[in-house]
């Protein structure tokens, strides 16, 4: 029987025995999970307890380090938990290996020969012969960290990520690898992923970090600071904007003029149906209507007033509130105390503004 069947064969029943160990596999399937790690050692051959031989199979890592990193780079991760797994455990974080990844010679007179290319700048070429050394050793963290740095100088940051992603799940302490996470997630707009990527670095290489990493971090921090300042900068003025319109006569940002209200409107001087797009886009009806959405009692109260409905009925039938069948005199509507109260309330307040965009 070929050797690379029985190291197979003993990964798998590694794997079997780990997943009974962490709570993968509930319990109450230990007995049928020991008869199939016997079935395999029977079947293949193979002696479970002879820890030489394991470590010959799969080194210091283990199959399910291996295939989800082969998951990794063909694109076919999964998050959906095993039947009969415990909730409380997690199923599909990728177990981190001990120790380095045992080296290929073939793969690595690739690599020598991609960090060759690099230096005469050649990155096709340095990516291509990366590429073999990875299809020979799939989860050696220096070859998928050299091929993020290559990927990374050709301007392919996406590509650039994703290695040095896998880099660092196949080994967290192989620091490059963070360091090249953290340049690709900051050329991507991930200023906070660099950050953590960075910060992970500097955890892993101790005694404070290196100077490159720690600038790394710096700069990553300082964007996420500017963006949280940008984005409170942009929710202040969001939440000023609709009471700073300050409408013609209006002190302090307030109520508007109402008597040169109908005007604005486009009624009320023998006008016809108003600009609705100009009226929706006026920052005291924007107001109104956000108001009236969020306070139904205060509408209801708003279409019971009979000065409102008069209003309403002779906008719709051409009757006689307004002149020529158009808008109703809204200045005159406005006089009554109490609709003009109700249209105050509805704009949050009215003279209590302090001028535009001005928080309280």
């Amino acid at each position: 029987m070929a050797t690379s069947q029985k190291r197979l064969a003993l990964a798998i029943i590694d794997f079997l025995s780990k997943s009974l160990n962490d709570g993968t596999i509930a319990s109450e399937d230990t007995e049928s999970i020991e008869i199939a790690k016997s079935c395999i050692a029977d079947t293949f051959h193979v002696d479970p307890n002879d820890q030489a031989a394991l470590k010959d199979a799969i080194g210091d890592q283990s199959l399910l380090t291996i295939y989800g990193v082969y998951e990794k780079l063909k694109g076919k991760t999964s998050t959906a938990p095993m039947p009969g797994a415990s909730s409380t455990k997690p199923t599909t974080s990728i177990p981190k290996p001990s120790g380095p990844t045992p080296t290929n010679p073939e793969a690595e007179e690739f690599k020598s020969q991609g960090n060759k290319a690099m230096q005469q700048k050649d990155y096709p070429k340095a990516i291509d012969l990366y590429t073999k050394a990875i299809n020979l050793s799939p989860t050696n963290p220096i070859y998928l960290s050299n091929r993020a740095a290559a990927y990374s100088a050709s301007k392919k940051h996406a590509e650039a990520c994703a290695d040095a992603e896998l880099a660092t799940s196949a080994d967290p302490k192989y620091t490059k690898a963070w360091s090249r996470l953290g340049l690709a997630r900051f050329v991507l707009g991930d200023a906070k992923g660099s950050m953590e990527a960075y910060q992970k670095g500097i955890e892993y290489e101790g005694n404070g970090g290196s100077e490159a990493m720690k600038k790394g971090y710096k700069t990553a921090k300082e964007k996420v600071e500017e963006e949280e300042k940008e984005g409170g900068d942009d929710e202040m003025e969001r939440a000023a904007s609709p009471r700073g319109a300050g409408g013609a006569g209006g002190e302090g940002g307030g109520m508007p003029d109402l008597a040169g209200l109908a005007s604005m409107l486009g009624g009320g001087g023998g006008g016809g149906m108003p600009d609705l797009g100009a009226l929706m886009n006026n920052p005291m009806f924007a107001s109104m209507a956000q108001n009236m959405m969020s306070n139904p009692d205060a509408l209801q109260g708003l279409m019971n007033n009979p000065r409102l409905r008069e209003m309403a009925q002779n906008f719709g039938g051409g009757g006689g509130g307004g002149q020529g069948g158009g808008m109703p005199d809204i200045s005159a509507l406005m006089s009554d105390p109490s609709l003009r109260e109700a249209a105050m309330n509805m704009m949050g307040g009215g003279g209590r503004g302090t001028g535009r965009g001005a928080p309280q």
